[in-house]
């Protein structure tokens, strides 16, 4: 706690009178997209199980924590310790099962009674879909829309019968692309992706994660395209398609020997 403490009393100092000209004048909103940066920062660090750089991010996370409490103690709102107490006395209360004489034996069980506990405190009202953030990522947003409809019983029976309805919206999308109708194409696809993450929610794969970790692969390989190019002193403007084609299987090829496709 003195480490923490002493954070606290660095944030303190640096919103002070004589502290920072910069951060003593940040607004909660002001200082909102840092948190969403250092949040994916954190995660990166995760899909490079990197500890070092794990450790350094989760760090920055924690200023943010940190800095949105003091803006807010200076506000006369609350301060960080109201925020420990709101979450710790939140985790006691959702595990009854360690903190109390509950019995859950399973994962399952333990989800259901957090729902029921996030019911009872009034997190839960007139919605299944409600307390789903609408600033998440769109996919992950969907994926969680998803979940708790079909926890409810709104949901398809397996997910070949999602595979017919793909089927579908790619013929009402050639359908809408071939009369030119940029909003009708626009709701077709947006159709589109939404069966394809019900889909990766039936298969049991995250579809924010799958296509954050493909567009990690399309970077590695189109690096290698433009190293390889550098190499040769050529510009990519100088080469055709089919080169950079068969580059671009010479950096897949690569990866899967070392394991990484």
């Amino acid at each position: 706690m003195d480490n923490f403490q002493k954070l606290v009393d660095i944030m303190t100092l640096l919103r002070s009178k004589d502290g920072c000209p910069w951060d003593k004048v940040q607004t909660n909103e002001s200082i909102k997209p840092y948190l969403i940066e250092e949040t994916y920062e954190v995660i990166e660090a995760i899909d490079e199980k990197d500890p070092v750089k794990m450790k350094e991010e989760l760090g920055d996370l924690l200023l943010q924590v940190v800095f949105h409490a003091q803006i807010a103690k200076d506000r006369g709102e609350f301060d960080i310790n109201d925020v420990i107490d709101k979450i710790s006395d939140k985790m006691v209360s959702r595990h009854p099962h360690v903190f109390g004489d509950a019995k859950f034996e399973t994962p399952e069980e333990v989800t259901k009674q957090w729902q029921d506990r996030k019911r009872e405190e009034g997190k839960l009202k007139d919605s299944a879909l409600e307390g789903v953030p609408k600033e998440l990522p769109s996919l992950l947003r969907a994926h969680r829309l998803q979940s708790r409809a079909a926890k409810v019983g709104f949901d398809w029976a397996k997910v070949e019968d999602v595979f017919g309805k793909l089927d579908e919206e790619l013929t009402e999308f050639k359908e809408a692309f071939e009369k030119k109708d940029k909003k009708e194409i626009e709701d077709e696809l947006g159709d589109i992706f939404f069966v394809l993450v019900n889909i990766s929610r039936f298969v049991g794969v995250n579809a924010e994660e799958a296509l954050r970790k493909t567009i990690s692969k399309f970077i590695s390989r189109f690096r290698y395209i433009e190293m390889t190019a550098a190499d040769e002193g050529r510009q990519l403007s100088d080469m055709s398609l089919e080169e950079m084609d068969a580059l671009w299987d010479e950096a897949k090829k690569g990866e899967k020997q070392t394991g990484i496709a």
